[in-house]
């Protein structure tokens, strides 16, 4: 245990964790810790705040389900750069779970096939600049996808990814898994995402790859992903077909 600070053991109605992530949020969002940057060491956290590793663990485990920051082993603790937050009701934080559609489904023994109708580099619109932190010059790839798992199509993808982030995607992981080009290929780690969800209705091009009725609404899922050094690397929208949760809950 390091020397306690009186000011942090004297709120005797605030658990010390809390009043480390209350301090450590309040510097996020104030600008103190830039995003991207490296939170100090659990070390330097125990003697700025007078308390145990085991609390500080704590606080970091709470900061980085928040969605606050990502964690990189044998590196610390990175800062996000989120935007606006969403409701916790929702967003849903996904960290050190992350696994492609393929895997997902493979790991149920089932077949999955994925049909590309679009995989093309653009630049990228205001709100894709945004989402993935970057500027509006720079490129992204921009890639639809129909999922399909035992030849039933179950979801479309929206998705884009930066091509200095993700370089060298190829055709041969758009249409197998791009998570995996991501892990084995590039070496890079897959952290975390916040995902917002939604019911909408399908478009003409989702009532057609679904085969749902222009009446049937379809779940939406608005996806950030980060690295695990904080980066975004994919801004994501998924529409999932009529009854897919019944299929994935019968499928388990």
């Amino acid at each position: 245990m390091c020397e306690a600070v009186p000011v942090y053991e004297s709120r005797q109605n605030v658990l010390k964790y809390q009043a480390v992530i209350d301090d450590i949020v309040e510097g996020i969002e104030s600008g103190a810790y830039a995003p991207y940057s490296q939170l100090p060491s659990t070390a330097q956290l125990c003697d700025k705040y007078g308390v145990s590793k085991i609390t500080i663990k704590k606080a970091m485990d709470q900061l980085e389900s928040m969605g606050y920051i990502s964690r990189r082993r044998g590196s610390g603790s990175f800062v996000k750069k989120i935007g606006e937050k969403v409701p916790e009701a929702l967003m849903g934080e996904y960290s050190n779970q992350m696994t492609g559609f393929m895997a997902e489904h493979r790991a149920r023994n089932e077949k999955v096939t994925t049909k590309v109708l679009q995989f093309t580099v653009e630049r990228p619109s205001d709100k894709v600049a945004e989402a993935l932190d970057m500027d509006k010059d720079g490129f992204v790839y921009h890639i639809v996808r129909v999922r399909s798992a035992n030849d039933m199509p179950l979801a479309i993808e929206y998705t884009y990814m930066p091509i200095d982030v993700i370089p060298d995607l190829k055709t041969a992981a758009v249409e197998t898994s791009i998570y995996s080009f991501i892990e084995d290929d590039l070496g890079l780690k897959i952290s975390s995402a916040h995902r917002t969800v939604r019911a909408v209705l399908p478009t003409q091009l989702e009532v057609e790859e679904l085969h749902e009725s222009k009446t049937s609404p379809l779940l939406e899922v608005e996806q950030k992903a980060f690295l695990d050094d904080g980066k975004a690397f994919e801004y994501s929208i998924s529409r999932h077909a009529h009854g897919y949760e019944l299929y994935v809950i019968s499928a388990k």
